[in-house]
């Protein structure tokens, strides 16, 4: 289906294309320097491995506990989250065709609601990023100590465990990416961390296949008490929004942004349900947040499983910090040359790291940390913020149905926003001070 084809029930015309201030001279210059370091070469391909691979990640490690914990029915959630989250990529990327100066998210907050949109949604953003970072840290940190069990490393002169030590020595490794800004050679950690998500798939089945576990546990119907905290591990598996604008400006072709979500979201969106409900149906109550660490130990797949997962947060990194990294470089004064802009992005990026690091290590509780992400600014960044950006800048444009339509996804993000955010963070409490 065309894109225009796809914008015929949204807008009541076509004559909607903004003209801009031409003596604004310092988003002329903002604008040159963008398009001078960026250019658009990411192929079709690449930006579905792109948008999928910074969608894959932790959110399939979740899916079989939160399958198993809200019951088969929250699967529906689950699908309905996936579609949400992609028409709200489609709506971002109509935000960015309006206004020809939007670069990224904090652009688009911008043009719809002034400097106060940029403050909000910057906010959101780096919350976003550095919750999911740490996430993203303490699921290495956990999986490197199934996969070094019974080693023990003489780190006498430090006060740091030998899974501790392992975790410090990994996020160091995965520094370097940090150095990578052009999308279409970043693609390969893509590539990298959808092999290593198809191998946890492959490897769970293989699980139930030649590991001897049956997939007979029963799954709930519904629990109703488990779905705020269970929506939240859902929606941070689709809320990669603030990269999206990165991917779309990179395409040769960004007419065809559209078919790039819809085909993103769709493998993402399978991967997750179909290993969630195996995930479920072989560990049943017992499974962990991460369905890795439920594997047998013993078993060959379960090494290949943890192994990937190990590697996973490694591929993540340079995708997750781009955002920040490509805020910091708009805001570096134009005269600085390419050489100073990497250094002083490299140095934030490694100290953010850093930072994760620490926190990572000190609050080692996966599942709350990763709902209350998803709860407290995924739904945000993902759901609320696109539909009233697309409210706001397209307002004379949109039919009412349409209007209707995206107040009422925020409303849902809204509702789930906030009873997750109030269930995982009394679980987090809980949980950090028993």
């Amino acid at each position: 289906m065309s894109e225009n084809a796809l914008r015929i029930p949204f807008f009541k015309s076509e004559s909607f294309r903004k003209n801009y201030d031409d003596d604004d001279d310092d988003d002329e210059n903002y604008l040159k320097s963008s398009f001078l370091e960026q250019q658009a070469d990411s192929s079709f391909l690449h930006s579905v491995i792109n948008m999928s691979g910074v969608l894959i990640g932790l959110g399939q490690l979740a899916t079989p506990y939160a399958i198993q914990n809200g019951g088969w029915v929250s699967a529906f959630l689950l699908v309905g989250f996936g579609v949400l989250c992609a028409y709200t990529s489609y709506i971002l990327a109509e935000c960015l065709k309006y206004d020809l100066k939007s670069k990224n998210y904090f652009d688009i907050g911008y043009h719809a609601f002034g400097k106060k949109g940029r403050i909000i949604a910057s906010t959101f953003i780096y919350l976003d990023i550095f919750m999911g970072l740490v996430s993203y840290t303490i699921s290495l940190n956990d999986n490197l100590s199934t996969v070094f069990t019974g080693i023990n490393l003489d780190v006498s002169w430090t006060s740091l465990s030998t899974t501790q030590f392992l975790t410090v020595i990994a996020v160091a490794i995965a520094l370097p990416t940090l150095w990578l800004r052009d999308l279409s050679k970043i693609s390969f950690l893509s590539t990298l961390g959808i092999i290593l998500s198809l191998m946890i798939f492959i490897t769970v089945g293989c699980t139930a296949v030649f590991g001897g576990v049956k997939a007979n546990q029963t799954i709930p119907a519904l629990q109703l008490e488990n779905i705020p905290a269970v929506s939240g591990l859902y929606i941070f598996g689709f809320a990669s929004h603030m990269v999206f604008p990165d991917i779309y400006k990179s395409m040769k072709d960004p007419s065809k942004f559209t078919k790039v979500s819809v085909v993103s979201f769709s493998l993402v969106t399978f991967l997750y349900t179909a290993l969630g409900f195996m995930g479920a149906k072989l560990f049943g109550p017992a499974v962990s947040s991460q369905v890795t660490l439920s594997m047998p130990e013993h078993l060959i797949f379960t090494k290949f499983a943890l192994w990937a997962t190990v590697l996973t947060p490694m591929t993540k990194y340079a995708f997750e910090l781009l955002p920040i990294a490509s805020q910091i470089e708009h805001k570096l004064h134009p005269s600085l040359n390419s050489k100073a802009r990497m250094f002083i992005r490299v140095a934030v990026g490694s100290l953010l790291l850093i930072f994760v690091l620490v926190l990572a290590l000190t609050v080692p509780y996966f599942e709350r940390v990763l709902s209350l992400t998803g709860s407290l600014v995924s739904t945000g960044v993902a759901i609320v913020f696109p539909c009233a950006f697309y409210i706001k800048i397209f307002w004379s444009e949109l039919s009412k149905p349409i209007l209707v339509l995206n107040f009422f996804f925020i409303g849902v993000g809204v509702f789930f926003g906030v009873l997750g955010t109030i269930s995982s963070t009394k679980s987090l409490l809980r949980d950090f001070t028993n």
